[in-house]
């Protein structure tokens, strides 16, 4: 250890001398350099948004654009039930590791323990490999770590990127299910009903047949039509506004459109407990 200790000390006093007879030294010449050039990016990245502003017209068609895009695009639709929701490309890994790691029994172990121990394996690595050895072939440590790594965000991003999916695939095949044992299989609007019930996010807050979660206080929804004698249009005006009704919680989904609204009725009303 003292002599692994003497060699870097050694080392360090090259380095210095090094410096002095043919080298600048970091500060202040190095910081200079990048002070100078991280001033330059920024006022590149504001002239490219002067230009951007100055240039497009108030609007969302193509004639709207100026010389880098449009100010603004179509306003986003939250009554679509057809949306994949996707991460941007460096998150495909963690992406696909939720695909293997299944909710809910190990979500944790794919979200946050398993990056966590990689993230802390990579942090530990210069504490590992202090070998003053630069070349490659002789550093095993560091070249396996490496070649894992690369290996592994590579396969899992590619994974991630190739995946096909449906928006609430999971929910979504339960649905024949559902309308066999409440008895609405012929009922083509309650059918669609419970497609958008299991689609666009209604689950995470209730439960319908054992599926779901109850967070935020939310209710179970498989007897709703028993218990609560509201109609189609009741149930498409409390879910359409919940607020009005004394609901201060759930949020509003009048977003949804009035067809989507009376289909989720019609669903609810025909939720009536299992046959």
């Amino acid at each position: 250890m003292n002599r692994r200790l003497e060699e870097r000390r050694a080392g360090h006093q090259r380095y210095k001398k090094d410096v002095k007879e043919r080298g600048k030294p970091f500060y202040p010449y190095a910081m200079f350099h990048d002070t100078v050039m991280s001033l330059l990016v920024v006022c590149l990245i504001v002239a490219l948004a002067v230009i951007w502003k100055f240039t497009a017209h108030e609007g969302t068609t193509e004639a709207d654009s100026g010389w880098l895009g449009k100010l603004y695009d179509s306003k986003a639709d939250p009554g679509t039930t057809n949306f994949v929701p996707r991460p941007d490309w460096y998150f495909y890994f963690l992406f696909y590791l939720l695909r293997i790691f299944k909710w809910p029994d190990s979500v944790l172990l794919g979200t946050v323990i398993v990056p966590t121990i990689a993230m802390m394996l990579l942090l530990a690595l210069p504490f590992l490999d202090v070998g003053r050895e630069r070349r490659p072939l002789r550093r095993p440590v560091a070249m396996v770590a490496a070649v894992l790594t690369i290996i592994s965000m590579g396969a899992l991003t590619y994974k991630g990127a190739t995946a096909k999916e449906s928006l609430g695939a999971e929910n979504l095949v339960l649905v024949p299910t559902w309308a066999k044992k409440e008895g609405f299989a012929n009922n083509p609007q309650a059918v669609a009903g419970a497609k958008i019930f299991a689609q666009v996010g209604c689950m995470n807050c209730h439960t319908y047949l054992g599926a779901g979660n109850l967070n935020s206080g939310g209710q179970d929804k498989t007897s709703i039509g028993k218990t609560s004698n509201r109609g189609v249009e009741g149930f498409a005006a409390y879910v359409s506004d919940p607020s009005k009704f004394g609901n201060n919680v759930m949020p509003k989904w009048s977003d949804l459109g009035q067809d989507n609204l009376k289909k989720l009725g019609a669903f609810l009303e025909a939720s009536k407990g299992p046959k």
